[in-house]
């Protein structure tokens, strides 16, 4: 039976706030940006708490486990991706920071099976945590008090990005290592 508890739901209103910031991303204006940044900032902080919630009050599902990493994907790939329409951010950091989630999906998917569990490790926590501080003034885009939020919301960008490859391979080696164990032992 599907397990709808708050943090779950917390989870899924992570999925269901999207497309609100994409229809808001559709139509770039100071307003509708800062909108939308308040949009992603409040998915974030479900992405705070659902898991806490889950923890504290014993409350962890298969469901769980596997829609948060699912919103996270979502969240940030879509807001990327209309990052990349507006011109806002260049498509090949995109394209990295997709292909590297889409990998490490189908890496724990494949070890799951062999019955290797792969928990997001401290890199790919931080790498999450990075790219969501580096989202919100990359959408929000327009300066702001005087401050260009879109040249911050870009280096912090990059930053993650060199955290993304590096926590990707990290991954890649962890499967790697536990496999040649069990062949060897």
């Amino acid at each position: 039976m599907v397990n709808f508890n708050l943090p779950n739901r917390l989870t899924l209103s992570r999925i269901v706030i999207v497309p609100v910031i994409v229809v808001l991303l559709m139509f770039p204006g100071r307003w509708t940006c800062l909108i939308a940044a308040l949009f992603f900032i409040m998915a974030g902080l479900t992405d705070l708490m659902d898991g806490r919630l889950a923890r504290m009050n014993n409350q962890i599902t298969n469901l769980g486990k596997f829609l948060d990493p699912l919103a996270d994907k979502i969240l940030v790939s879509s807001v990327l991706i209309m990052l990349v329409n507006n011109g806002w951010v260049p498509g090949w950091m995109a394209i990295i920071i997709i292909c590297r989630d889409i990998l490490v999906m189908g890496l724990r998917a494949i070890a799951a099976d062999e019955g290797i569990v792969m928990a997001a490790d401290k890199y790919g926590k931080l790498k999450t945590v990075l790219q969501m501080i580096a989202l919100v003034p990359l959408v929000v885009h327009y300066e702001l008090l005087g401050v260009p939020v879109h040249d911050i919301g870009m280096i912090v960008l990059y930053i993650s990005l060199a955290l993304t490859v590096f926590s990707g391979y990290n991954y890649f080696i962890t499967v790697y290592r536990n496999w040649r164990e069990r062949s060897l032992g």
